[in-house]
């Protein structure tokens, strides 16, 4: 990032650029939008079109209430529910070692739902769908360059040499975002040393729309229910183990797998091709700079074991739109160093707590020592039995 003086000459600003349309960066552009901001997209390559005919997407999301408020919000809502999300009332979590579980089922919340289980794809698709109509000017592919700084705006350089001027700029361009790295935004955090592969099975038993997830010595192992009536695995390995799983050929990976569930939903009986990704813990110093904020992963990103990484993008975005309608009713500039600090405080803080509430929980659940072992058996245990703290971990994981 370069700072340059006030007197450049360029073109008028728009309001706002996002850059990256994934789904945190496609709901930043719509939502930002929608509030009355003159906005652009810029994403170097279009989503996939989704279409019902294909194979559902292997990487999937457990969308949260409070995403779901967006998103309804933003008018997209209906159409991803209607289009392929299924729907889950129940979460059952037990442990290989002792067999402690517990237990959260929606209508003990007062709720019909926990949430639903949508394909990535779908949901940035939708999101996309509705950026036109509602006055997002997109444009892709268009990759940043670099980018200036001044006390009234920023100037983005593109890789076709064309030049935008705007008074705020988003980075929602991912966990390596290279906008971060010019903004000289440090990160902190770990790496897991461990990958998860993701897969679609089929079961013998139904699914029962319940989320089921067992810890076991080697990570946590995830069965989320899909719409076609199939579960989407999420089994979260060290590098070695993840590497010698992806290798097996199906009929090898279909038993490892069913001993790995403890059959909980019977034998599993066919798959889809694996994927795998890797798994660290990584925070943002900071969220904001001159005129600049981070989103979603480009601000954090956290293990997977309560599928929360989306949810808390889409809590970003709820919460920097609230600011910025603030800041313009107010009379301020939406890009002024306060503003974007009151924004970057609150979601850094959030984020930060969750982040490592996520990471003591694995580290909690790696615990080999039996004595140990039994001590998590035993506030496990507890846990289940405590109605009301039971229920503000649920109200928290719904993002109210």
């Amino acid at each position: 990032m370069r700072t340059v003086p006030a007197n450049s000459r360029r073109g008028p600003a728009l309001d706002i650029a996002v850059v990256g349309g994934g789904m945190v960066g496609a709901a930043a552009a719509l939502a930002l939008s929608r509030a009355g901001f003159s906005t652009a997209l810029l994403e170097a390559r279009p989503p996939t079109p989704w279409n019902a005919e294909n194979e559902l997407d292997l990487r999937v999301v457990g969308l949260a209430p409070s995403s779901i408020a967006l998103l309804d919000d933003l008018g997209v809502w209906t159409s991803i529910r209607n289009a392929r999300a299924c729907p889950y009332a129940h979460m059952h979590v037990w442990d290989a070692e002792n067999g402690a579980a517990i237990d959260f089922d929606a209508a003990s919340e007062g709720r019909d739902l926990l949430g639903y289980i949508v394909e990535n794809n779908l949901v940035q698709w939708m999101l996309w769908q509705s950026l036109e109509a509602s006055g997002v000017r997109r444009l892709c592919p268009a990759i940043v360059k670099d980018f200036e700084s001044r006390p009234d705006r920023i100037t983005l350089d593109l890789a076709d040499g064309e030049s935008v001027a705007v008074r705020l700029l988003i980075a929602a361009d991912g966990a390596g975002s290279p906008l971060r790295e010019r903004a000289s935004i440090a990160t902190h955090g770990r790496d897991y040393a461990q990958r998860a592969i993701v897969a679609h099975v089929a079961t013998e038993r139904v699914h029962a729309h319940t989320a089921w997830q067992r810890f076991l010595p080697t990570g946590p192992l995830a069965l989320l229910p899909l719409a076609d009536g199939r579960s989407s695995v999420v089994w979260s390995l060290p590098e070695a183990e993840a590497r010698r799983v992806q290798s097996l050929d199906d009929e090898a990976f279909l038993q490892e797998l069913g001993i790995a569930s403890d059959f909980r939903l019977g034998r599993i009986i066919a798959t889809t091709p694996r994927a795998a990704f890797p798994l660290k813990l990584q925070l943002a110093d900071t969220y904001q700079a001159e005129r600049f904020v981070l989103l979603g992963d480009a601000a954090h990103t956290v293990h997977p074991l309560a599928g929360q990484g989306v949810n808390l993008g889409l809590r970003d975005v709820a919460e920097l739109r609230d600011t910025l309608v603030a800041a313009r009713e107010q009379g301020r500039d939406i890009a002024a160093t306060h503003v974007l600090r009151r924004y970057a405080r609150r979601r850094r803080s959030a984020d930060t707590f969750d982040a490592y509430a996520f990471d003591t929980l694995a580290r909690v659940y790696a615990w080999q020592t039996p004595p140990l072992v039994a001590a998590r058996g035993l506030g496990v245990q507890l846990l289940n039995r405590l109605a009301p703290l039971k229920r503000r971990i649920a109200t928290h994981a719904a993002g109210f």
